[in-house]
C-alpha cells in the first residue's frame, strides 16, 4: 500500500468514550460480545494505569519509528495512538521523549505491538503506555508507513476513530459506531455486576446466582464425601 497520511479522521464520540472508559476492559470486552481484545501480550508500563480515547493508528516498519513521529503531528486532545508494524518488531520504538510530545499534544496514552523503553521515567510522568516488550534497542527514521489507515493486530481491526479503552486488563477496540451501544450494554452489566458482587459479599454461591446446579447435573457431576479410611461415600453438595 502506498504510503498515507489520513488527516483529521472522524472522531468517537467523547462521551462515548467517556463512558467506555469508566466501565473498564473486562466489562468493556464482554458487553461487545467478547469482540475487540487486541491479544493478551500488550501490559501497561505501570499498575494501574488506565486510559480511553480515539484511535490514531499507526503502521510502522520494523526497527523504523519514523511514523510515530507523524502521528505526534497528527494527534489530537483525546486520542490514544496505536501503533504496530508490517511484521513484528520488539524494539523500544516508544521512549521518554515521544510520550512527553504526545502528552503535549494532549494525547490519553500510546499502545503498541512492539517494545518501549525509557520506563522508569514515563513511569515516573504517569504517561499511560502499553507494549508487548521493553527493549533498550532504539530505531531508525528511514522508511515511510502510513498513519490512520485500518490496522490489525491480534485478529482485531482497528480503524481510526475506534474507541479504545485499555488498563491492567489489557486492551479493547471497539468500532466508532457501535460505541454508544457497546456503552449501554455495558454498563447494563456492570449493574448486574454490582448487584452479584453484593451477593456474594452476603455469603451467596454463583453455583445458585446463575442457576449451575442443573448443568453439573446434565454433565454428570456427582459429589463425593472421603471417609477416614479414604473410602468414598455419595454426598449431598453444601446448599448452604
Amino acid at each position: 500500500m502506498r504510503p498515507v497520511v489520513v488527516v483529521d479522521p472522524p472522531r468517537a464520540d467523547p462521551a462515548a468514550v467517556t463512558a467506555l472508559g469508566n466501565l473498564g476492559v473486562a466489562t468493556v470486552h464482554e458487553a461487545a460480545g467478547r469482540t475487540g481484545l487486541l491479544g493478551t501480550r500488550l501490559r501497561p508500563l505501570w499498575p494501574g494505569a488506565a486510559a480511553a480515547g480515539s484511535a490514531l493508528t499507526v503502521l510502522c516498519w520494523p526497527g523504523d519509528n519514523l511514523m510515530i513521529h507523524v502521528a505526534v503531528e497528527q494527534a489530537r486532545p483525546g486520542d490514544i495512538i496505536v501503533v504496530t508494524t508490517i511484521s513484528p518488531s520488539s524494539d523500544g520504538f516508544v521512549g521518554e521523549l515521544i510520550t512527553t510530545a504526545l502528552a503535549a499534544r494532549g494525547a490519553r496514552g500510546l499502545v503498541t505491538t512492539t517494545g518501549a523503553r525509557d520506563v522508569a521515567a514515563i513511569r515516573a510522568a504517569r504517561f499511560p503506555v502499553w507494549s508487548q516488550s521493553i527493549s533498550a534497542q532504539g530505531t531508525v527514521k528511514a522508511t515511510a508507513g502510513s498513519v490512520n489507515v485500518p490496522i490489525c493486530i491480534a485478529g482485531t481491526v482497528v480503524n481510526p476513530g475506534d474507541v479504545v479503552v485499555a488498563d491492567d486488563d489489557g486492551v479493547v477496540a471497539i468500532p466508532r459506531l457501535n460505541a454508544a451501544e457497546v456503552a449501554v450494554n455495558a454498563r447494563e452489566r456492570a449493574e448486574r455486576e454490582d448487584d452479584a458482587r453484593a451477593a456474594f459479599a452476603r455469603g451467596e454461591l454463583g453455583l445458585d446466582r446463575y442457576g449451575l446446579r442443573p448443568e453439573l447435573d446434565r454433565l454428570g457431576v456427582t459429589y463425593v464425601r472421603a471417609s477416614p479410611a479414604g473410602e468414598l461415600t455419595m454426598a449431598d453438595p453444601d446448599r448452604s
